[in-house]
């Protein structure tokens, strides 16, 4: 009994005298065997992390609502300060994680969307200005520069690849503005999607408790290292139910270099091609032992998919040999092999595994844009029009395969804008006739017939209107 009480403690002096920088994930984990070992702290690992997960204050001017009153002086000299007639700064507070000593903070985009000013607060009070270098509304995440010189504490970033459902995590921010706060838990599941809103859903989620305020935020292994941004928590009520979830340290390595080059937006690779997820019947349609995997539904011509060998009912269930449950998770796979490279891709191809290998750049301007605004007495006067190709509708947010001419601005009290024309309205045929190009739109208006029937296609649907 003796001699299995001082191994016990043996091993519980030998974890806390191990530096973090010195354990290995792979070799090291273990499920507590003493009450010795239940008595471990995370206090060291906090001490050594805690001061490079900042706070990120953002502010905006928004304009109040004006006064049916403003400009009259009998009431502008009783009521003066009292109307709303002016702009007053909004402020949102959220988290952030200081990756680089020179002060390059990684957040959330929707942090510091919209603000004028930003400030970063570190854990000992002090607060500096900083810039933005990079921000993804799609990925929810942005880049800041803290205005000094002077070197910061900095975490270093995990292999989230690496990080196992049960691992032990820590989750580092402010929730509800109260002060940085350090909760702690596991890893519940991986390659979580479907979660929030937007084009990506490849989350690690985990039951550290995760707030409003969390957002931006340092989700960390027992090494110290960074695995994840959180991001997102789900519940009805706004606060942690034990569901929260975090952003990959690897999707945030190949963000975090965009940034440092400089790049005025992130790039994603364009592949060429569309997918939907594979559903059990379509699963026993084609053979597979389960429903896994991405499903090729179409593909563009002479796209890097196409020129790959890939074709429509195949099912890539594999990247590089990592495997891949959904095709959200094969977009996160493709985006963290990164631009300039090449993807094995393993496809089950009529009953058949094989490895296609498919180039990753970025999405071409496979046509001029021929940027115009519209002009005269017709229904899309006042309408900004440009070509589509892969490049711009990835810019517009759009599905990379739409082609013809789209909207991309609409004045405000315009002729379009009465009409209901929207930026993403793709403009199909007018008066009969194939709108192919800017230029086809901008002669059709031309021809000032007095009446249109038009056709575009707005969010997947078609819509016919005639104007006058």
């Amino acid at each position: 009994m003796d001699r299995m009480f001082k191994r016990a403690c043996l091993t519980a002096t030998a974890l806390i005298m191990l530096a973090p920088a010195t354990l290995h994930a792979q070799d090291t984990k273990t499920v507590p065997s003493s009450h010795t070992q239940m008595q471990l702290s995370f206090a060291p690992l906090v001490k050594q992390t805690a001061g490079a997960v900042v706070n990120v204050y953002a502010e905006r001017m928004v304009q109040r609502r004006a006064s049916p009153f403003a400009g009259d002086p009998f009431f502008e000299q009783f009521f003066g300060q009292q109307l709303p007639n002016r702009s007053e700064k909004q402020s949102s507070l959220g988290s952030g994680v200081i990756l680089a000593a020179n002060g390059l903070v990684v957040t959330n985009n929707h942090v510091i969307e919209g603000a004028d000013e930003i400030k970063v607060a570190l854990a000992d009070g002090r607060e500096f200005a900083s810039k933005i270098l990079l921000k993804d509304d799609r990925l929810d995440l942005a880049v800041l520069k803290i205005d000094s010189k002077e070197q910061f504490p900095a975490l270093s970033l995990g292999n989230s690849d690496a990080v196992e459902v049960g691992d032990l995590v820590l989750a580092i921010g402010n929730p509800f503005g109260v002060g940085q706060t350090v909760t702690s838990g596991i890893v519940s599941a991986l390659a979580r999607n479907q979660v929030v809103q937007g084009d990506f859903g490849f989350f690690i989620q985990t039951d550290a408790s995760i707030n409003p305020g969390n957002s931006g935020g340092a989700l960390m292994n027992m090494n110290g290292e960074l695995i994840g941004i959180n991001t997102a928590i789900f519940s009805r009520g706004g606060g942690s139910n034990g569901i929260g979830f975090a952003i990959p340290a690897n999707l945030v390595r190949v963000f975090l270099a965009s940034a440092e080059k400089g790049d005025e937006s992130f790039q994603r690779p364009y592949v060429g091609a569309t997918f939907d997820p594979v559903t059990s019947d379509v699963a026993e349609a084609l053979g597979l032992d389960r429903a896994r995997g991405a499903l090729v539904v179409g593909v563009v011509k002479d796209g890097p998919a196409e020129k790959a060998g890939i074709e429509p009912g195949q099912v890539v269930i594999a990247v590089d040999g990592i495997a891949v449950e959904h095709p959200d998770a094969l977009g996160y796979r493709l985006t963290t092999a990164g631009i300039g490279k090449s993807a094995k891709l393993t496809v089950i191809d009529k009953g058949k595994s094989r490895e296609i290998e498919i180039a990753l750049d970025t999405a071409p301007e496979t046509k001029p844009r021929d940027e115009r605004i519209i002009e005269g007495r017709n229904p899309f006067a006042g309408a900004k029009i440009a070509n589509l190709s892969p490049k711009l509708a990835d810019e517009l947010r759009m599905p990379t395969q739409t082609t013809g001419v789209v909207v991309t601005d609409v004045a405000r009290g315009s002729p379009a804008s009465r009409v209901g024309f929207r930026p993403k309205d793709v403009v199909l045929v007018i008066n009969g006739n194939d709108i192919t190009s800017t230029k086809t739109l901008a002669d059709a208006m031309d021809q000032n017939t007095g009446f249109w029937r038009v056709e575009i296609m707005r969010d997947g649907q078609r819509i016919r209107q005639f104007l006058r």
